[in-house]
């Protein structure tokens, strides 16, 4: 049954991706090209700086190694639909192993239950301290610090959440399922708060930088993953309900 819950994931993860890919592409390109124009002409006021104090330009530095127009396209569309593909993997694993634990939910409320999980702890709670930047904004040479912080944000989120959930487990006989949810759901923030005070800030935004731009391009960052998540969530879990049914009736039949 784990093998073709498996391959239940990944193809409603590939669909998930599908569909991020074109919340991508309509409203997330649009501003990824304006900051990229952006970049372009800080470049040309630095290099018009650097002629006047006598720097030569390395014309290798514009060598593209990738066009725009297969970034944008091709090579947006394999990365997203292998990230959804990869996500439906794993989510299918975590949902073998949650599915009958999480009280008296089937498989499509425990496909959606696991899929907001997953967005809130994931996508949101590090989005939040360490929101995505289009291109232009940030230092390159932080980029390294700035991609272990952001995965150490999700990794922590996804340690926490454990935590409260298996809290919630413990406290649920003593104080009832409501005031153990209730005290699970404010330990977690209270223990992600001094997580957000404990991790340095980072904040590269140039002064020049659109405003409405930034706000533009992680308002669809965020549409990307509440879209994927959703999908993932509600789309594996019919897929997964119509295994469950058909197991008992196989072993019906084989009896």
């Amino acid at each position: 049954m784990i093998r073709k819950l498996l391959i239940r994931g990944m193809i409603a993860g590939f669909v998930a991706g599908l569909l991020g890919f074109c919340v991508a592409k309509t409203f997330g390109e649009p501003s990824v090209d304006r900051a990229i124009a952006f970049e372009t002409q800080q470049d040309k006021l630095r290099e018009q700086a650097d002629g006047a104090a006598g720097h030569q330009h390395d014309p290798a530095d514009d060598v593209e190694l990738v066009s725009r127009g297969t970034q944008a396209g091709l090579g947006l569309l394999t990365g997203v639909c292998v990230f959804g593909t990869a996500l439906g993997g794993l989510f299918s694993l975590v949902f073998a192993f949650s599915y009958a634990r999480l009280g008296a939910l089937r498989a499509r409320g425990t496909s959606a239950l696991l899929g907001l999980f997953g967005f809130v702890t994931i996508a949101i709670v590090p989005f939040l301290k360490y929101p995505p930047n289009p291109p232009s904004v940030g230092n390159p040479d932080t980029i390294g610090a700035r991609t272990a912080l952001f995965f150490g944000m999700v990794a922590i989120s996804l340690i926490v959440a454990v935590f409260a959930v298996r809290l919630q487990r413990r406290l649920k006989a003593r104080h009832g399922n409501w005031n153990a949810v209730l005290i699970s759901a404010a330990v977690y923030i209270v223990l992600m708060a001094l997580a957000y005070l404990a991790l340095p800030p980072i904040d590269e935004v140039p002064r020049l930088f659109s405003a409405t731009l930034l706000w533009n391009f992680r308002v669809a960052a965020i549409g990307i993953q509440a879209v994927i998540w959703t999908t993932l969530g509600l789309l594996f879990g019919v897929l997964a309900q119509r295994e469950m049914e058909q197991v008992p009736a196989r072993r019906t039949a084989s009896a």
